[in-house]
């Protein structure tokens, strides 16, 4: 019999339960146009003819929204993987800010109101040290809207030649600053800069001192930096860019800046990330003075960088929350995540998943240096892919011939999904 008289008619694979869901996704036609696809394939004979709707499924996937993936890399805040995922209050915010709200609008007064109220509100009542406070849409997008304000028209920002970073895929403060029309003032060398090299710099032209937390590397040896206490009394305002998104002070990371203690020793603009370690969407967070602020706010680059209205309602409800997925993976217990490790190795009953310990870290430019103490568990590295194309996708991190599922960054509500992949895979 010619097997092309075995390839199901449109109809049939229309009818199949499994691409109901793609359907309501991506509407008839386009997934019609996918089994056309697979048809073809199958009397070319590249795929089996009940391999059709897998084969359009696999067509569809390229076009669908992004992937829902368990972290098991290890790294809390993971940029590839959308840096911090959003707590459930969050979600649900998003979810009923995404059709008409009052993003603009007094309910009460029907007039126009201020955008992002809420969200600004919150923030302001998170650090009280703040005159006022801005939003846009990420870190860079702050700095560059400080220098645009403050320092357009060739005027100086004063930085010590240890904090030109790079903020990662190959974009660097330097450049980013420059665009705005500012001019770059490098004091001090790579691993030592002094208050005297700040203050012998500053002039007539100086626009700011900016201080730059190193969160994505570290400098060892011979080093010296300058606080933001000692940047204080140089006769011009001091921006800080603490980065990471701590508000407050966290013990578990004693060396990470928080904008909190930024603003208390002196600065008077501090920047900060809404997607690291404060757990919500990506943001670029403005604190300082009243003036300061409204003079940011005023500038014509603050309407292009403006955040939407989605990213608001899940600002607003990650202020609120009492933790955060990152707050919860970052206090979690080293023992808790070894009993979990356990009792995962334990369900899937693999001899070659092992319990090992191991360390995770931050992520993301936060707390460069910090080891987590973790559990994982351990499997043969051949089997990295299986997972990474899985449902859901599992990322891990492959060590020493080890695909290492580190638990840290997994919330235990997943753990049955982490297992059932286990279980799926094949010798």
């Amino acid at each position: 019999m010619d097997h092309r008289r075995l390839v199901p008619r449109t109809d049939v694979v229309l009818g199949d339960p499994r691409l109901a869901a793609a359907c309501a996704a991506f509407g008839r036609a386009q997934v019609k146009a996918a089994v056309a696809k697979a048809q073809r394939r199958a009397r070319a004979g590249e795929i089996e003819p009940e391999g059709v709707v897998a084969a359009t499924l696999e067509a569809l996937r390229p076009a669908a929204p992004m992937r829902p993936v368990i972290n098991a890399t290890g790294v809390l805040l993971h940029t590839n993987l959308g840096r911090a995922p959003l707590a459930e209050a969050a979600i649900e915010a998003v979810a009923a800010a995404a059709g008409a709200a009052d993003v603009e609008f007094d309910l009460t007064t029907g007039e126009r109101a201020r955008r992002g109220r809420s969200a600004l509100a919150a923030l302001a009542a998170a650090v009280p040290e703040a005159g006022d406070v801005h939003v846009v849409n990420n870190n860079a997008a702050a700095l560059a809207l400080a220098a645009a304000a403050l320092a357009s028209g060739g005027r100086e920002i004063v930085v010590s030649r240890g904090e030109l970073v790079e903020i990662g895929d190959g974009f660097r403060i330097p450049e980013l600053l420059e665009s705005t029309g500012a001019r770059l003032r490098e004091v001090g060398a790579t691993n030592r800069t002094t208050r005297d090299d700040y203050a012998s710099a500053v002039g007539p032209d100086t626009a700011f001192v900016l201080k730059v937390h190193q969160s994505n590397f570290r400098i060892e040896g011979f080093t010296g930096s300058v606080g933001v206490a000692r940047l204080r009394g140089l006769g011009v305002p001091v921006v800080a860019d603490v980065g990471s998104g701590l508000l407050a002070p966290e013990p578990l990371l004693p060396g990470e800046p928080s904008v909190r203690q930024a603003l208390r020793e002196g600065a008077d603009l501090v920047t900060a990330s809404g997607d690291k370690l404060l757990g919500g969407p990506q943001a670029g967070l403005l604190f300082g003075g009243a003036e300061l602020i409204g003079a940011l706010r005023r500038h014509p680059l603050a309407r292009a960088l403006r955040v939407d209205k989605l990213t608001l309602a899940a600002l607003t409800a990650t202020l609120h929350a009492p933790e955060t997925p990152v707050g919860r993976a970052l206090r979690v217990s080293a023992g808790a995540l070894e009993e979990r490790a356990r009792m995962i190795a334990g369900r899937v009953a693999r001899a070659d998943a092992v319990v090992e310990p191991v360390s995770a870290t931050v992520g993301a430019g936060g707390a460069p240096g910090v080891r987590l103490p973790s559990a994982a568990v351990s499997l043969p590295a051949r089997f990295a892919a299986a997972l990474r194309t899985g449902d859901p996708p599992v990322v891990g991190r492959v060590e020493d011939g080890r695909l290492l599922l580190d638990l840290r960054a997994v919330p235990p509500s997943r753990d049955g999904e982490l297992c059932k992949a286990i279980g799926a895979l094949g010798e």
